[in-house]
């Protein structure tokens, strides 16, 4: 009597599994080297990224960074402590969410340059308008309504790093609410993750996240 032939066994869950295995060790190299995917979890930055926003941040090296570009940071050390952290369960979880674009982190932040390592940023002059190195620099991208800042400040950047503000000045909590913490505000450059290139979520906002000129300046003469 002729045995029956063995069917051939089907690839099934380890095929699918051994494929999202590579979908996510390719998806972490990516990430890891050229670009990746973080989450708006607040209104500093509106009226360009508004709270819910997942952008894609193209990574990038400090020594390419201009005035008035838009950029994702580690604020440990600056704007977060050293030791920030929650215990293993909790960071590997808000890590998860992190990297799946479905929460912020406790210690990225995203802010505007506004000085670079040597400027001298003061705000305001006798015009309301902040300056650096003594020259007006406007700033289409506050939010509307907002003044250049409702705290004074003059301030000299530090070789190596950053004067760095938020958009929606009046809920921003940036490097002048830092003034008399160590480091008096100021991020390292290094610090720098990259730059916003695109929102990707909602889809209503899918856009392009332009790179700005150099801000516009206007010199200032007799405090006019």
């Amino acid at each position: 009597m002729e045995q029956p032939k063995r069917q051939p066994r089907k690839p099934g869950w380890r095929f699918a599994l051994l494929a999202l295995v590579l979908a996510v060790a390719i998806s972490a190299v990516v990430r890891s080297l050229w670009v990746d995917v973080y989450y708006i979890p607040s209104a500093s930055m509106e009226p360009l990224l508004l709270t819910g926003d997942r952008i894609l941040v193209e990574r990038t090296g400090p020594e390419s960074l201009n005035r008035g570009d838009v950029v994702v940071f580690d604020g440990r050390g600056s704007f977060a402590p050293l030791n920030s952290g929650n215990g293993p369960v909790v960071d590997a979880l808000a890590e998860a969410g992190r990297w799946l674009g479905l929460a912020g982190s406790d210690t990225t932040y995203v802010k505007r340059v506004i000085g670079l390592p040597g400027d001298r940023v003061v705000c305001c002059d006798a015009n309301g308008r902040l300056t650096v190195n003594g020259q007006q620099v406007a700033e289409p991208y506050v939010y509307p309504g907002d003044t250049p800042s409702e705290m004074k400040f003059s301030v000299e950047v530090p070789a190596g790093r950053l004067w760095l503000m938020g958009d929606h000045r009046s809920l921003s909590a940036d490097s002048r609410s830092l003034l008399g913490a160590p480091g008096g505000g100021m991020v390292p450059r290094e610090r720098v993750i990259g730059r916003p290139v695109q929102i990707i979520w909602p889809l209503d906002r899918f856009a392009a996240v332009a790179r700005p000129q150099p801000a516009a300046t206007t010199t200032t003469t007799n405090g006019q």
